[in-house]
């Protein structure tokens, strides 16, 4: 069984690495490079509860014990750790800190304030986006994967219309038995294809500092007001490589059709670079070695899209999955394995994020827009 996965990012590598355990030969299709956009540019931040309650629950929970036993499982450093997680706020530079501070961090500045401890080390982790979504490929490809580098352009349909014969790319047309669409925001290229809801991209913006030994393994949320009015919510993620990762600034900046044509706002970088200044003084002195943008894969109602779609036997969709991508990937992969190779998943429920639940976007729409980063 030959399955053609659309996408070189860290769904499409997990969903590899799965089928390839069960002796399916996946090959990945991708446009430009492994983690080369939001799979290699986000934070790597993973929670075990901070999606019970909502249908994320089971998702979040399978993902985050996939992500411990992964290591010893395939093997590679990728930067998995536990972390302790704080939330606060960013106030004046003369706020009294260790009136608001109980946790005793001290690598912020005094206008930091912790007020929240949001995660220990039973319930919060991380890893390295990129080297991550690298190693699960090349285990992948230890079982048999293969992965090409073009651009899919359509589907190849037997004569019935409903089967399934591969994809084209280029002028050569790659044979599969199935297809997962899983692209991220530029899924939406497939509605054109395949009965397929709309997925969005929603930007955001970072800076990687070189920050050596000096902060430990704490992670940082927190709220944060420019002089404008504007509030932010930058977010601190001290790496075991000895980088730091830190984000924040959204904006609904157009979708480029490339995502090596992706690249920071204006001025946003250097609000960012700000922001950075005020939360540690560690950060201020130390030196910058990525400052970049992304776009996170988002639906209309916030959940992501898993599952087969109507019209087509063989083809599913595994995207939108928002700021989540990192943590649940792992768990889409085994799911989406699952329901390839036995037609039903028995790890996690899919049955909240089955595509049909939401109405396919209309051909018509890409005729009249170029994808573009709406917030659902």
């Amino acid at each position: 069984m030959r399955v053609l996965i659309c996408g070189g990012g860290v769904i499409g590598a997990s969903i590899a690495y799965f089928l390839a355990r069960r002796g399916v030969t996946p090959i990945v299709i991708e446009r430009t490079g492994l983690a080369c956009a939001a799979s290699g540019k986000s934070g790597g931040f993973l929670a075990l509860d901070w999606c019970d309650g909502t249908p994320l629950e089971m998702l979040a929970r399978r993902s985050f014990a996939l992500h411990a036993s992964l290591p010893h499982e395939i093997g590679g450093d990728w930067g998995y750790r536990r972390l302790t997680t704080y939330g606060g706020g960013v106030g004046t530079r003369h706020t009294d800190r260790s009136a608001g501070d109980p946790h005793g961090v001290g690598w912020v500045a005094d206008g930091v304030r912790l007020t929240q401890l949001l995660g220990s080390t039973d319930t919060t982790a991380q890893v390295h986006p990129g080297r991550f979504t690298v190693a699960m490929m090349h285990a992948a490809q230890a079982l048999g994967a293969e992965v090409r580098i073009g651009q899919v352009t359509g589907l190849v349909r037997g004569a019935d219309g409903t089967s399934l014969q591969g994809v084209a790319v280029g002028g050569e047309v790659i044979p599969g038995d199935a297809v997962v669409i899983a692209m991220g925001p530029w899924s939406m290229f497939a509605a054109g294809w395949l009965p397929l809801p709309g997925v969005y991209g929603l930007k955001g913006h970072s800076v990687v500092f070189q920050t050596g030994a000096e902060i430990p393994a704490e992670a940082l949320f927190l709220e944060y007001r420019e002089s404008s009015g504007a509030v932010h919510t930058p977010e601190v993620f001290p790496r075991a490589d000895g980088t730091t990762y830190v984000c924040a600034i959204s904006s609904e900046s157009p979708l480029p059709g490339d995502p090596a044509d992706v690249a920071p706002d204006p001025g946003a970088i250097g609000r960012l670079e700000a922001i950075c200044a005020r939360v540690s003084p560690v950060l201020a002195a130390s030196r910058i070695v990525a400052r970049q943008a992304c776009y996170r894969p988002v639906t209309r109602d916030g959940l992501p899209l898993i599952g087969p779609l109507r019209g087509l036997t063989g083809a599913y969709v595994a995207t939108g999955h928002s700021v989540w991508g990192i943590l649940n990937a792992p768990a889409t992969g085994e799911a989406v394995a699952e329901l390839i190779v036995d037609g039903v998943s028995r790890a996690v429920d899919l049955g909240p994020f089955r595509p049909g639940r939401l109405p396919p976007l209309q051909p018509s729409w890409l005729d009249r827009n170029s994808p573009r980063s709406v917030r659902p």
